[in-house]
């Protein structure tokens, strides 16, 4: 099920850039900063719309808990998205690429120090290969690395995502339902975009125009069925079944679905939307590097069963 839910995150790199590049079209004196918000804000807000439609007899109303959970996930979630594309905007897309899966290594670091255990030389193995992979794929070079502004936005972005995973797996939460959970992450993070969409907006028009266009409500709508209300969905109600460094590594197979998907998404979604966006290509380092990390995930599944200091619940 979290394999399915990288692979609807995978779906969001193609789709997003494609929502960007029809807003610079549709918007030209809009900001990047306007169109980056406005990609993610609608997503939500039809999310909590859909959620509330289909699933208003299941959803009832939310515990003290469930409550709890949903809005610090949901703004840990908004924290890292924000923090993450604004760094993009100070720093190469392969870093922010390396520095964002950090998080995969810090989780274990955390729980180690906190429970004063090692989690062992399979987690350690399949945390290295993936740091490896990620370089590889996001063509990441150490060299050229300096910490300015985008960097260390982008490294605080993954201390959130951690935060987000393991406010999902603690111990005080295992009774909540996810689907309440959910809604509530989507409610914190439509709040809280839609109210830097209106701050940031160039002009009223600027949040109209889109919602008027064909490809734009298209391109919308598999963002938020697919790399959404599925995904976020499918996170919430599996990963709390297994650990969360076990989740932290496995999330990080998203690149390479994304990777796969860019192959020939973009023509197909060019020609229908009217937009120059060109495919990419196989290269050794999509082999390479998404062999990599597709190996670590199945390192730590061949290691010995989970010690319980090792888990958040």
């Amino acid at each position: 099920m979290l394999l399915l839910a990288n692979f609807c995150w995978g779906l969001s790199f193609p789709l997003i850039k494609a929502i960007t590049l029809l807003h610079a079209r549709l918007m030209p004196e809009a900001g990047t900063w306007f169109s980056t918000v406005y990609t993610v804000a609608p997503r939500f807000l039809l999310a909590v719309a859909l959620m509330a439609l289909w699933y208003r007899k299941r959803l009832g109303r939310p515990s003290r808990l469930e409550l709890l959970q949903g809005a610090v996930i949901g703004s840990f979630a908004a924290g890292g998205m924000l923090l993450q594309n604004d760094g993009l905007q100070f720093t190469a897309a392969s870093t922010s690429a390396f520095l964002t899966q950090l998080y995969a290594v810090m989780i274990p670091v955390w729980l180690a120090v906190r429970k004063q255990h090692n989690p062992g030389k399979f987690v350690w193995l399949s945390c290295g290969l993936v740091l490896v992979g990620v370089g590889i794929l996001g063509h990441f070079d150490p060299y050229s690395l300096h910490f300015g502004r985008g960097e260390w936005e982008t490294i605080l972005s993954s201390f959130f995502f951690m935060g987000q995973i393991l406010w999902l797996e603690k111990r005080k939460f295992a009774a909540n339902r996810p689907l309440p959970v959910t809604f509530v992450m989507f409610t914190t993070e439509a709040a809280i975009f839609i109210a830097l969409a209106l701050i940031m907006a160039p002009s009223t028009g600027a949040l109209i125009v889109p919602w008027q266009n064909g490809a734009w409500l298209g391109l919308t709508t598999a963002l938020t069925l697919f790399c959404t209300v599925a995904a976020f969905s499918l996170m919430n109600a599996w990963q709390p079944k297994i650990s969360a460094t076990e989740a932290g590594l496995m999330y990080c197979i998203e690149p390479i679905f994304g990777s796969l998907l860019a192959l020939f998404l973009p023509a197909w979604i060019s020609q229908w939307a009217g937009i120059n966006y060109a495919n990419e290509r196989v290269t050794w380092t999509l082999l390479i590097g998404g062999g990599l990390i597709t190996l670590a995930n199945l390192v730590i599944q061949r290691r010995p069963p989970v010690d319980p200091a090792e888990s958040t619940k």
